[in-house]
């Protein structure tokens, strides 16, 4: 996409907006298949959390992807986009067992991650098929809140109560299909991604029925200029070589699972916002957008970079600015960052704003959620509409007025 068609959308649509560019989804999605395309049994189930549109579930569905749903609505959303209930994953953390239970009830894969759960399911239900999710205990993930693979995260069954879980299994006669990990999230160095995944071969080698092992996500996607990423390729051409190697040893050919979201998603993604007010004090230039972390909570929440352009004046002198939002609190963007000159009414565009970007966002100081569109084909689709005051309201129950006292 270019400035000029961001601004032209801004311009038609109104800010904040997020745009998403389907081309880049699609190319992300090809990058991946082909990086594996020596595995013989290759599914994708893309991390809906990250952007649950179901616009975008539908263009993913498209292309032959399936879904990773970690809620019981994503699951419904799911199925709302054309999904059919067997090309749905259902990867939960602390849900209850009614909700596991509801799931496996509509004829999707169940993924289970604790002891307890486990050993519930495996007694009511022997003969429904069950994914395990193990925890490695490998640190990966570029920021403690994304790394969930280590020895004090929440998530996942410790490869050290193995003997317990084979005990539950052997007790329960439950029937184990797949075995699943996932050790965080912007993962640099593929070599700690492929001694997670020697750990996951060895609890593979307990089960004698497994139909395919999953190896999560978390592939890092660049976030600036020059920035490193998760080399898809090399790592497509190591695992894929010691997949097929594994699948030999086990004598039967699995499917290899993976689930992205963010490298699907995070580049196709532009959240645009318009300049409200430039502020000078005695040591900073504040440029204060119509918008906050109410809209983009990610800079805040993981201390993340998203690339910012003026995409009104791209070609304009650089200049330091603090980009700020309107929220009532400490609501920082970017601290001292070289922008191309900004004036007020100005169109500002928030890169990498494809993934954890909407679907985290909230109604915090009661503003309005933004709109959503879809650039496609060199044509714009309004994928979700600007909330109004109406929708504020809604489910909201007013107490009685109380009638005048004569």
């Amino acid at each position: 996409m270019q400035s000029k068609d961001l601004v032209q959308l801004a311009e038609q649509f109104g800010s904040p907006l997020y745009v998403y560019d389907a081309d880049k989804i699609q190319s992300q999605y090809k990058r991946l298949t082909n990086a594996f395309s020596k595995v013989e049994k290759l599914r994708i189930n893309y991390a809906m959390k990250a952007l649950s549109n179901v616009a975008i579930l539908q263009l993913l569905r498209e292309m032959g992807s399936c879904l990773d749903a970690v809620s019981i609505q994503e699951v419904q959303l799911g199925l709302y986009a054309g999904y059919s209930p067997e090309q749905i994953f259902f990867t939960p953390n602390g849900v209850s067992l009614e909700e596991i239970e509801e799931v496996s009830a509509m004829g999707v894969q169940i993924n289970i991650d604790n002891l307890s759960i486990l050993e519930q399911f495996g007694t009511k239900y022997p003969n429904v098929p069950v994914c395990i999710r193990i925890n490695p205990h490998v640190m990966a993930g570029g920021n403690t809140n994304i790394s969930v693979g280590h020895i004090d995260s929440k998530f996942g069954i410790s490869i050290h109560q193995l003997p317990h879980l084979l005990r539950i299994v052997e007790n329960t006669k439950m029937h184990i299909v797949g075995i699943h990990m996932h050790t965080g999230s912007d993962i640099l160095d593929i070599e700690v991604f492929l001694y997670a995944a020697e750990i996951l071969f060895d609890v593979a080698k307990n089960f004698k029925n497994l139909e395919f092992l999953d190896f999560g996500s978390g592939f890092k996607v660049p976030y600036k200029k020059d920035d490193i990423e998760t080399d898809i390729e090399e790592l497509g051409k190591k695992l894929s070589k010691r997949f097929n190697a594994f699948c030999k040893e086990y004598g039967k050919d699995l499917t290899l699972i993976f689930e992205p979201g963010k490298f699907l998603v995070s580049e196709a993604g532009h959240f645009l916002a318009k300049v409200n007010v430039v502020k000078q004090t005695t040591s900073t230039v504040f440029a204060g957008i119509d918008s906050g972390f109410n809209h983009l909570i990610r800079p805040m929440f993981y201390g993340s970079q998203h690339h910012i352009e003026n995409i009104s004046h791209p070609k304009g002198k650089e200049r330091f600015y603090s980009v700020v939002g309107y929220i009532c609190e400490t609501d920082t963007f970017a601290n001292n960052r070289r922008i191309s000159e900004i004036k007020e009414g100005d169109i500002l565009s928030f890169r990498n704003a494809g993934a954890y970007c909407f679907s985290m966002a909230s109604n915090y100081n009661s503003r309005y959620k933004p709109a959503e569109v879809l650039w496609q084909n060199g044509k714009s689709h309004l994928i979700r509409a600007r909330e109004s005051f109406e929708d504020l309201l809604k489910n909201q129950i007013p107490l009685p007025v109380e009638k005048a006292i004569v």
